[in-house]
């Protein structure tokens, strides 16, 4: 099992879950907060820690969570729990977030999610979310034994390294192949334009190579249609039609189903095997996925930040947007400088 392979949590991360309801499929933390990145911001004193709580019972442990927690909660909480989770399942990317939060010394932002949403995000990539989140090192704070979320959240690994490949040429390095699987949720993500440091994607990479490396190295020596040098840290990927066939067919569904639209004419309602044979003989196919990619996270981000504002309240929000708009700004400045 691939999550054997991520860090496990420390004394820190058990005294801040022991400040919400017990009741977690999955919990996880993520970003500068845990691992380091590489940029003008590397150096930041105890950045903001960003968590993710995976519940089988929103209502319920909103519900409980609103006894412990009133204060994380914007205005939403005199609506009651029932009212949070129906925002939190049937708006944006299905993610509830509570941000700017004092907990332990620190300061967090935690989201909560459904496990069956997650999984169906994990499976699909209707939103490319937490999902995304997932594709990169993360560290997990807590798991039960739910094995179709441990294969759901394997399966997405596995499809981020076949999305990967069709962006990528015959031979590559490791770097250049997690860069690749960093950048596939942010591909047409708007922050990445306004609010989000436009090197995000390397800094993420560059310092946690190794992470990366544990993460996806079990998957790449399994794979038939890569020869993977682990020595040289360089990686020869089956480049022909055929072989690109194979690695648009194992794509989650909703990439192919952006996929096929953007390639079927007006009128001709092709099925998406089809498509996806025509586009393995393409030479502009790498372009087509991106293209896939962007049709998926862009409106998924846009929904989910516009959601914050309600979920946040307007005051948290605009601290929120603004230390993210500082962040860009020290990118600027070092990469002028």
């Amino acid at each position: 099992m691939v999550l054997q392979s991520l860090p496990r949590s420390g004394v820190a991360f058990r005294k801040i879950l022991s400040h919400f309801p017990e009741e977690l499929s999955l919990a996880f933390a993520y970003g500068s907060g845990v691992y380091r990145q590489a940029g003008p911001n590397a150096n930041q004193k105890n950045p903001m820690l960003d968590l993710v709580f995976t519940v089988d019972d929103p209502v319920g442990w909103h519900s409980k969570n609103l006894k412990k927690n009133w204060s994380h909660y914007s205005f939403l909480k005199v609506l009651g729990p029932r009212t949070i989770t129906t925002v939190q399942n049937n708006f944006g990317a299905g993610v509830y977030y509570n941000p700017l939060i004092k907990c332990d010394g620190r300061l967090i932002k935690y989201g909560v999610i459904s496990t069956s949403i997650l999984i169906e995000d994990l499976l699909t990539w209707n939103n490319l979310y937490i999902a995304g989140r997932l594709q990169k090192p993360v560290k997990i704070v807590a798991m039960n034994e739910n094995a179709t979320l441990r294969a759901a959240l394997d399966k997405n690994l596995k499809s981020a390294v076949n999305a990967a490949f069709l962006l990528l040429p015959e031979s590559f390095s490791e770097e250049e192949l997690f860069i690749e699987i960093a950048g596939l949720s942010y591909s047409g993500d708007f922050r990445m334009m306004v609010g989000e440091d436009k090197s995000k994607v390397l800094n993420i990479v560059k310092p946690n190579v190794v992470h990366f490396r544990e993460l996806y190295g079990t998957i790449l020596q399994e794979n038939p249609q890569v020869v993977y040098k682990i020595q040289q840290g360089r990686l020869e990927l089956d480049k022909s039609p055929e072989g690109q066939f194979t690695q648009l067919m194992a794509l989650p569904k909703t990439l192919q189903q952006r996929i096929n639209h953007i390639m079927d004419p007006p009128g001709k309602n092709r099925d998406v095997e089809e498509t996806l044979l025509q586009l393995a003989n393409d030479p502009d196919c790498s372009e087509v996925v991106r293209l896939g990619l962007s049709a998926i996270v862009r409106p998924s981000s846009m929904r989910q930040s516009t959601k914050g504002i309600f979920t946040a309240g307007m005051k948290k929000s605009v601290i929120y947007s603004s230390l993210k708009l500082h962040k860009m700004w020290r990118g600027w400045l070092s990469k002028a400088s």
